[in-house]
């Protein structure tokens, strides 16, 4: 089977093309730290490009907490400001919670401008 596989693959010109072989590894993973106290490490996600909800509403933000995986899941609009997505995670998480020492996400360019503004 890996040499019918392994044919396959050579006279493929997709699988040719999408091959990786010629980049850089990502390294290794490593695991997270396990958190200590609920709501201290959080987890966010954008849920975007939704069909249009009532007002306006296009994207979902979630945000969990780690260790007891609840969560808050927001209605957002995905032309939000950053200045605005830090006022609703302060009115929605940190004044139920507190301030989180961690936040784990995807890296995305609107995840970065987050942290950083916030």
């Amino acid at each position: 089977m890996n040499t019918n596989v392994a044919n396959f693959v050579a006279s493929c010109l997709v699988c040719q093309k999408v091959k990786i072989e010629h980049q850089r590894s990502g390294g290794t993973l490593e695991p997270l730290e396990i958190p200590q106290w609920k709501w201290d490490n959080i987890a966010m996600d954008f849920v975007t490009h939704l069909p249009k909800f009532t007002r306006g509403y296009d994207a979902i933000w979630v945000i969990v907490d780690r260790p007891m995986k609840c969560a808050h899941i927001l209605l957002i609009n995905q032309k939000l400001s950053m200045d605005r997505l830090a006022e609703l995670y302060v009115k929605d998480v940190v004044r139920l919670h507190g301030v989180t020492t961690s936040i784990v996400s995807k890296m995305w360019s609107g995840y970065l401008r987050f942290t950083s503004r916030f």
